[in-house]
């Protein structure tokens, strides 16, 4: 089986650091010089590596920092939905909806300062088993 990497874009190194490490207490365990950071403190570990606004990314696609959407992204699955809302705002993340409720648990959506979305998932009784069929 193979390992599982996150990497994140961003325009700013050390912001985007203070940001991971305050909003999902992520720790820095590696840095490849100016331009990459290894997080930890999740499953996968978490690579933030600067690449400046407008270079050339996948394809012939532009980065941009401003918000935008992309079908994939990240769901933080937490303990409690409220704190972690905060803790994630007073860091710099910008709360988009929620909290909302499901069957499964109860959702936010927020964004990173860099434009990247993420959901906070608080799940209840037994998480997606609650609606989940078998395959």
């Amino acid at each position: 089986m193979a390992d599982l990497l996150v990497n994140i874009d961003v325009p700013d190194l050390a912001a985007a650091e203070r940001f991971y490490v305050a909003a999902f207490g992520l720790t820095p365990t590696r840095r490849f010089g100016a331009g990459g950071v290894e997080l930890s403190g999740w499953p996968v570990r978490v690579y933030l590596l600067q690449k400046p606004e407008g270079s050339v990314g996948a394809g012939e696609e532009t980065r941009r920092y401003r918000r935008h959407w992309s079908p994939v992204h990240l769901d933080v699955v937490v303990e409690q939905l409220e704190p972690a809302i905060a803790r994630a705002v007073d860091a710099g993340a910008v709360l988009e909806t929620g909290p909302r409720r499901a069957e499964w648990g109860s959702l936010a959506t927020l964004a990173d300062p860099f434009g990247h979305g993420f959901c906070l998932i608080e799940f209840h009784g037994r998480g997606y088993d609650e609606i989940a069929e078998p395959a």
